[in-house]
């Protein structure tokens, strides 16, 4: 995504098992690999983390419009998504 992407829109590199098909590589993102997991960022679950993750989206995107909206689907383990 050499542009970026934007709050609430899935990342291209994202796989259906929820890992970065970019993680150890040099093109990863220098944002990414700044992000360091920690129960605060993670929670205690993969629910709790997407949730986590949502809100710092959220709260730092630049246009104050609502987020698109996109599910994770089975492949995420508990079927979840983001809550509008």
């Amino acid at each position: 995504m050499p542009h970026g992407k934007k709050a609430g829109e899935r990342c291209v590199q994202l796989l259906p098992d929820l890992r970065c098909a970019l993680f150890g590589r040099p093109e990863r993102p220098a944002f990414c690999a700044s992000l360091r997991p920690s129960q605060e960022m993670c929670g205690a679950d993969a629910a709790e983390a997407t949730a986590r993750l949502d809100a710092l989206e959220l709260a730092t995107r630049p246009d104050p419009s609502p987020a698109p909206v996109f599910k994770l689907g089975p492949a995420a383990g508990q079927g979840g998504g983001r809550a509008p």
